[in-house]
């Protein structure tokens, strides 16, 4: 059998409710890679927050990071990095008219560097997972560096009204989405980032063709790489326009929905 490019989200994907990945899974994984098939995760988290599971794996391929806005290679330093942040300016201007909104908090990420606008103990929470800098304060003074996203953490009523404002005024610069529940939080990255866009730079340095790729997600951060992919696999817990676009449905996250699908498709067996 030709050698595949297996891409997975974390959240929701590859990982089950106790963000966790079920030895099963991990099992067939092991067995796709014995096999010469090629593993990468892709994911809206930093690297900080995903390193533990690329290690668990025990992966040796590029990971796409903050949906697409950097692409590196933990294990290469030759492979290059990717890094396309948002421009310093937009930022100022974003949180500038944020303050015409009922908004909680926003946070800025320079790949492992946070920044947030105002303390709040339950965010730290998030985003101290591996350990990064944090500084607190309003952005327009603390943040120096054009960030890799920005987080808008609003109250549910007043998400549809900031999502408007950000398509009407910034649409050009920055593209944007909604986190699932239970965060009702807007993540902006630079217009034209997503996960495809990481996956396409590594698929063809692996030199796998597109038809070849078989991306699971269950989120609209994944909808642009379930598209892109030759096999979009959508999990049983995905989204409805996930599902709609979808190659393929399997199992929830909490079912290995990864490892029987592949076990059908690639003829793997435990």
């Amino acid at each position: 059998m030709k050698q595949h490019l297996i891409v997975l989200d974390l959240d929701g994907t590859l990982l089950t409710d106790q963000k966790v990945i079920s030895p099963k899974t991990k099992m067939i994984l092991g067995k796709a890679r014995e096999a010469g098939h090629q593993v990468m995760i892709a994911t809206g988290r930093p690297y900080r927050a995903s390193e533990i599971y690329y290690r668990e794996l025990g992966l040796n391929t590029p990971i796409v990071n903050f949906n697409g806005a950097f692409v590196h290679h933990p294990k290469d330093d030759g492979w290059g990095l990717h890094h396309t942040p948002i421009g310093l300016d937009v930022v100022h201007e974003v949180v500038e008219s944020m303050h015409s909104f009922d908004f909680h908090n926003i946070v800025a990420e320079v790949l492992d560097d946070v920044y947030v606008h105002h303390h709040d103990e339950k965010l730290m929470d998030i985003f101290s997972f591996g350990d990064p800098s944090i500084t607190t304060g309003d952005l327009r003074n603390y943040l120096k560096a054009d960030p890799t996203s920005m987080l808008i953490h609003a109250p549910y009523e007043k998400v549809h009204a900031i999502h408007d404002h950000l398509s009407e005024v910034h649409a050009e610069v920055i593209d944007h989405r909604r986190w699932g529940a239970p965060w009702h939080v807007i993540e902006l990255v630079r217009s034209g980032m997503n996960k495809a866009v990481g996956i396409d730079r590594v698929s063809k340095s692996l030199g796998i063709s597109k038809d070849r790729i078989i991306a699971f997600g269950d989120e609209d951060n994944d909808l642009e790489m379930l598209d892109f992919a030759g096999v979009g696999v959508a999990m049983g817990n995905a989204i409805e326009p996930l599902k709609n676009i979808a190659n393929e449905i399997t199992l929830n996250n909490n079912e290995d929905g990864i490892a029987e699908l592949l076990m059908d498709r690639l003829k793997l067996k435990l």
